[in-house]
Order: C-alpha cells, then sequence, then structure tokens
C-alpha cells in the first residue's frame, strides 16, 4: 500500500517583498505544478502580471508601492520594521484567503521567511495545515557558527560563540522583537495559545519542514539550524527567458570592449547618487558602462557614447561579454553572476546583502565595498582591483564550474513534493 495520500496536498506559496524575493518562489512554484500539485502564488499585487506570466494561479495581496519611497526601507538597522508594517494587510489577506480553502483539500504554506509566523497563526485556526518554509539567503537564517557577518558589522572568527550569541540577542531584542512580537502576541491571546518571547525562535520552531534555496558550497548546514532541514540549490528564474537583448544594446555591446554592468535591485528608489558615481568612476578607469534599471530617472541625463542605459535585460544573456557587474548583493543577481562568471562588486545596503557579499569574497569571485563609503574614488579603486586580480578571475572560474555541476533543483523540488504529500506527520 502506498505512503502517499491520494489527493496531492493543494500548495499556496506565501511571498512578498521585490521581485527578487518573488523569483525563486515562482521557479518552486512551476516543479511542483509539474508534479501534480495545485499551486496558487499569494504575492504583492504589482506582481500579479509576473506570476499571470509564469502560467501560476494567482491570488493578489494588497501592497502599498509607497514603502518603496521611504529611505528607511533601506537602513541596515530600521529597515525590518519598513517591511513588517508594509506586510501587514498582505497577511490579513492570506488569512481570508486559507480560510475559504476546502476543508477537506490538504493544504500546505510554502512562505518566505517574513510569513512562517503568520502561517502559523492560520495554522491555529486549521490545525491540519502544514507549514514549509523557504530561506532564500544563508543570512535569513540565524546561527552562532557560520557568522561572517552581522548586519554590516565583521564577525571576526576568532570571537567565541558565547559573544556571538549575544550580539544575535542584542539584535533581537533591539531591532527584531519590538516590532514583531507585540503584535504577534496580540493575536495569539486572541486564539487562546501562549505568548512567545523571541520571533526567531518562532520561525524555526513552526515549520513542519525547512529548505534553503542555495547550495550548501555557498552556505553550509549548521547545527543551530532548524530541523527538519533540506538543504536546496539556487532556483534560478528569469521572468523572460525569450527576451533578446534589444538591438541598441547589441550594437553597444560589440562596439567596443566588454563593459561593466550596473544595476541596484528592482525596489531600490534612491539610486541616483549610486549611479552618477558608477558613471564617473567608469570614465576614470576609461572604461565602457551600461545601467540596467527601471528607473531612467536615477541615470545621469546625459550620458557619453561610452555609456549605456537599458530598462531591461536578462543577466544570464549579458553577463558572458561583461567585465564585471556592479550591483547591491541581493541572492538572485548573486547567484546569476556566479553562474555566468562575472567578476562582482557587492555594493550592500541592507538585510542579507552584506552576507552575501562577504561569502562572494570569501569565495574570490568579487569585492565588497560598505554603501556609506561609496564615491567616485573608491568606487574606482574598488573595480580596477576587481578586474586586475587574476585571484578573483579564478575564483569566478571555479564557482562557475561548480555550478554547472550542481545537480540542480528538481531533486529539491522533488523532495519536497514527496514530504508534504506523505501521509501524517512531517
Amino acid at each position: 500500500m502506498s505512503d502517499y495520500s491520494t489527493v496531492l496536498p493543494h500548495i499556496v506559496v506565501v511571498t512578498t517583498g521585490s521581485a527578487g524575493d518573488l523569483f525563486p518562489f515562482l521557479r518552486l512554484g512551476i516543479g511542483l505544478r509539474e508534479r501534480g500539485h495545485k499551486v496558487t502564488i499569494l504575492a504583492p499585487q504589482m506582481h500579479e502580471p509576473l506570476v499571470r506570466h509564469a502560467g501560476l494561479e494567482c491570488h493578489p495581496l494588497p501592497a502599498d508601492p509607497v514603502v518603496l519611497d521611504d529611505p528607511d526601507l533601506w537602513h541596515p538597522r530600521r529597515g525590518f520594521g519598513v517591511v513588517w508594517r508594509a506586510i501587514r494587510d498582505g497577511m490579513e489577506a492570506m488569512r481570508a484567503f486559507v480560510a475559504a480553502l476546502p476543508p477537506d483539500q490538504p493544504c500546505t504554506l510554502l512562505v518566505h521567511p517574513l510569513a512562517v509566523a503568520h502561517a502559523d497563526l492560520r495554522r491555529a485556526e486549521r490545525p491540519d495545515i502544514r507549514i514549509v518554509a523557504a530561506y532564500l539567503a544563508p543570512s535569513n537564517l540565524r546561527t552562532v557558527h557560520d557568522l561572517p557577518v552581522l548586519g554590516p558589522f565583521p564577525i571576526p572568527g576568532w570571537l567565541p560563540l558565547t559573544v556571538r550569541r549575544w550580539l544575535w540577542n542584542m539584535v533581537e531584542s533591539t531591532a527584531i522583537n519590538p516590532v514583531v512580537v507585540p503584535e504577534l502576541n496580540a493575536i495569539r491571546r486572541a486564539q487562546g495559545r501562549a505568548p512567545i518571547s523571541s520571533y526567531m525562535d518562532e520561525m524555526y520552531s513552526a515549520p513542519d519542514l525547512s529548505v534553503t534555496l542555495f547550495p550548501e558550497w555557498f552556505g553550509a548546514r549548521q547545527p543551530d539550524w532548524p530541523s527538519p532541514l533540506l538543504c536546496g540549490d539556487f532556483p534560478l528564474y528569469d521572468p523572460h527567458p525569450e527576451a533578446s537583448i534589444a538591438p541598441g544594446l547589441v550594437q553597444f555591446m560589440r562596439a567596443g570592449s566588454a563593459p561593466i554592468i550596473v544595476t541596484h535591485g528592482t525596489a531600490n528608489m534612491h539610486a541616483a547618487a549610486f549611479f552618477a558615481s558608477a558613471l564617473a568612476a567608469a570614465e576614470r578607469l576609461g572604461r565602457r558602462i551600461v545601467f540596467l534599471t527601471a528607473h531612467r530617472a536615477h541615470v545621469p541625463a546625459n550620458l557619453p557614447p561610452t555609456a549605456f542605459w537599458q530598462d531591461y535585460c536578462p543577466l544570464a544573456a549579458l553577463l558572458p561579454d561583461a567585465a564585471a557587474l556592479v550591483h547591491h548583493g541581493g541572492i538572485g543577481t548573486t547567484a546569476v553572476a556566479l553562474r555566468a562568471g562575472t567578476p562582482q562588486l557587492v555594493v550592500p545596503m541592507a538585510y542579507d546583502q552584506f552576507d552575501n557579499g562577504e561569502r562572494v569574497r570569501a569565495m574570490h569571485a568579487g569585492l565588497t565595498l560598505k554603501a556609506n563609503r561609496v564615491s567616485v574614488r573608491t568606487l574606482a579603486d574598488a573595480l580596477h582591483s576587481l578586474l586586475q586580480s587574476p585571484e578573483i578571475h579564478i575564483g569566478c572560474s571555479a564557482v562557475k564550474e561548480r555550478l554547472a555541476a550542481g545537480a540542480g533543483l528538481d531533486a529539491v523540488i522533488d523532495a519536497i513534493s514527496k514530504t508534504v504529500s506523505k501521509t501524517g506527520k512531517i
């Protein structure tokens, strides 16, 4: 007799944030649908066209795009509070969606880390729900072991574990728990449940299964990570794989030496000064440059013949002919550059970007430069070092080979599908 349910669970994917947060979940959703699951994506309403373009059912969540204009969104300490407040309406809409699901249909919530606690609140109302938490980057997971940085601050390897644990406790008690815990406990009290004292503890204990969306060679499994844990791979996803490089950009790429590609994230509305410094740094080095951003107003108005602006181009198509990539350190952009073997200059601002950049640097696949230290001179010096370093070019080739030899994401999606389809407790 088979140990699998005759009815595959409905996978409800709940994500929030930017397109960079969305794309890994679209890749998982497509794979799970191919394995016979009904898949519904719950994502901020501005992402609905991307979800439907992927051929997936979409239930848009309310989202106020004005949050993108808040400069604190990219503050290393205050950014979390901005994001948490911005997802409230969406999480309430998720509650209503789950409450309306057929009670006889098995259901698994596959959720972004920021939605784990809300998924647990929903399970209190429907105990048969299973929760799978998917972590996009190593720094989404608290650890005192593999801790190269904590936010923008480097953590020396010799620092005792007790001190690292104290530092984490300070971060939680000052920047995370005061924002989150009172709100969650108010709902828990209404449900007749005991209060929590730590958001991170709740995020670890609530899921039936946790999954890392990065390979172990990028972020190795740690003894203080949640269990059970499935270590995965980068779920690289291109929303427009059929898109070709625009003719004007093709002509520019062929007209001279390999250019430097500069982008700073789809959600960054404050990149104008950075782009201006990048242009001046490229001119100082005598290098050609391409700006990738949907916001033309962020790019200097009068570009010289050695510079080009493009609103969109698949990075995977562009990077093989690029000299380097300058970017914010989002995990999706980082992974695409690693796969292409392109030297990276990571200029992190908040969230996982500091840790991602440090891992790129440690693998000799690029360099990092703190956003608060960006100037024409520092950018030019960093780019010069990046482009002239034999060690970095060797490191990029090694990582590219490693990604090419990887097992890919199919095994991970198979494991998720089989695990959530088993009868009984995961």
